[in-house]
């Protein structure tokens, strides 16, 4: 049976989808049968990130309301065999309930190691339709003081849900602004959240996500740790920081700021 791991955050804009994508190409390349479902009704993205959105015939609506079975709906990615995504329709839908939903992704259960649902941002009956459907959680927040207090409010909702994990990842932050003071720790983050770290993402421009084997590289290490932590739990974390700190680490820092 799959994890079944909702993606969330307090606001949108934080880089929740690029991180459902990218977290699960690292789990797929780790040998894992994913599937990462588009859980957005009317305002559904992940098909765009993942350059699939010409491929689709049906979506998760089709198969909650009967019109074709979870395997017809699934796209399998043409590079990672192991790799699936389920898309979402374009318009919402008042008759789609929790349960409908719960009910494909416990069918899709079987079929999957990992099960990532790319969560719609906010607390509206959206976010509450995709957490019923997890076992877990990632909350993705930004070092901003918005983001992080939205995060706040999202966690202490996740609280009240009979999750078995409910994991913070710090995503966008720069090493730079961190060691000259400027910008938040993660690990300060992570305190204020009072949920289980699970990785850091620093910024970065490299990452084309209609090619997810440009995570293959330098760009892409940091998910494959933020995978190895979600797989055996050790709690490894990036160190965005470190080239930026003494002397040499101060001329980077300018470099960078005048770049």
């Amino acid at each position: 049976m799959a994890r079944k791991i909702v993606i969330t955050s307090g606001k949108g804009g934080v880089g929740k989808t690029t991180l459902t994508a990218s977290l699960g190409y690292k789990l797929a390349r780790l040998g894992m049968r994913v599937a990462l479902v588009d859980m957005d009704l009317g305002l559904n993205n992940l098909d765009v990130t993942m350059g699939i959105e010409n491929r689709i015939v049906f979506d998760l609506l089709d198969v909650v309301e009967g019109r074709c079975r979870v395997k017809q709906a699934l796209i399998q990615h043409e590079e990672l065999l192991n790799l699936y995504i389920m898309p979402n329709c374009h318009f919402e839908r008042k008759t789609i309930t929790a349960h409908g939903l719960k009910e494909v992704i416990g069918k899709m259960s079987e079929l999957f190691d990992f099960i990532l649902l790319d969560c719609p941002a906010g607390v509206d009956i959206g976010f509450h339709r995709s957490v019923v459907c997890a076992d877990e959680a990632i909350v993705v927040t930004t070092p901003h003081i918005t983001s992080i207090r939205d995060s706040d409010k999202v966690a202490g909702i996740l609280k009240t849900y009979e999750l078995n994990a409910i994991y913070s990842v710090v995503n966008r932050l720069r090493g730079d602004l961190v060691a000259s003071g400027e910008m938040v720790d993660a690990y300060e983050i992570f305190d204020m959240l009072k949920l289980k770290p699970l990785g850091i993402i620093p910024e970065s421009d490299n990452i084309n996500l209609y090619n997810l084997s440009d995570l293959d590289g330098a760009s892409g290490y940091p998910y494959e740790v933020l995978a190895g932590n979600l797989l055996d739990g050790t709690g490894t974390m990036l160190d965005c920081t470190q080239r930026y700190s003494g002397f040499i680490g101060r001329i980077r820092r300018n470099l960078k700021r005048n770049a």
